[in-house]
């Protein structure tokens, strides 16, 4: 079985998450595809941020919604890991990145790559995140059909069971992506009725729903399993049949799988 590995916002093990740097290093270490997380800046910008603020991983502070694309330029988004930026990987100021530029750095791989974006809400959902997001794709060459940009095969994900029911009315379902951590009733129901057809659950839930995974499984659905950075993450998504994994450390993960094929 053919297993494909996804960056977990890059190679964030190895460099600061979400930055240039770490995203170079993934296609570097072989993965299949990369992971990101997306929001909207105060002026419309599409930028590659997993925490609403800037507080934990740049020298900034504030809500990223309430900055600009220039104010947000101005931080600096890798000090904070302890790890010098590589040659090849840009300087601290280019760290930061917009999803177009993202899919420059994807396009230049010279092969064909995964982008899997999730998109973050709290308990309300604002389709203002989705509709540029797809708007920027278009504006690429993407389409809804193929899903894809050049080389690079564009899937969603979310937790959120209302984004991913507005999606479902613009994306196949072969590229949508509900993702689990816990017992999640709704988001559960849109994977049993096919809304989705990618099922992405943490190493956790994987763990505590075993026949949750096998019935996707068994109904046609593939198994994205998140966040696999051990030898014994990888023998349990394996075991349950997962074809795709997520990982801060594409290059050991690699390494693993191919010992055990050998």
């Amino acid at each position: 079985m053919t297993v494909q590995i996804y960056a977990h916002r890059g190679s964030s093990a190895a460099f600061a998450e979400h930055t240039r740097a770490a995203y170079v290093q993934a296609l570097a270490d072989g993965a299949d595809g990369v992971e990101c997380d997306l929001h909207l800046t105060a002026d419309g910008g599409l930028v590659l941020l997993h925490d609403d603020t800037v507080d934990r991983t740049s020298n900034g502070t504030g809500h990223v919604a309430e900055l600009t694309l220039a104010q947000l330029r101005e931080l600096d988004f890798s000090s904070w890991k302890g790890v010098p930026i590589p040659p090849g990987s840009g300087t601290p100021a280019q760290q930061l990145l917009t999803l177009p530029e993202l899919l420059e750095i994807l396009g230049g791989a010279g092969r064909p790559v995964g982008l899997a974006i999730e998109f973050k809400y709290g308990a309300a959902f604002d389709p203002q995140l989705v509709d540029a997001t797809l708007e920027t794709l278009r504006g690429r060459g993407w389409s809804p059909e193929h899903s894809t940009a050049g080389k690079v095969l564009v899937s969603f994900m979310s937790f959120h069971p209302g984004a991913v029911k507005y999606l479902a009315g613009r994306v196949p379902a072969e590229h949508l992506c509900q993702l689990l951590q816990r017992t999640m009733a709704e988001g559960e129901r849109l994977l049993d009725d096919g809304v989705a057809h990618l099922v992405g659950p943490g190493v956790g839930y994987l763990r505590a729903n075993p026949g949750n995974a096998a019935k996707w499984i068994a109904a046609g659905r593939m198994l994205r399993v998140w966040t696999v950075d051990t030898a014994g993450d990888l023998e349990g998504a394996l075991a349950a049949g997962a074809t795709q994994v997520t990982t801060n450390r594409p290059r050991e993960i690699r390494e693993i799988l191919g010992a055990a094929a050998c």
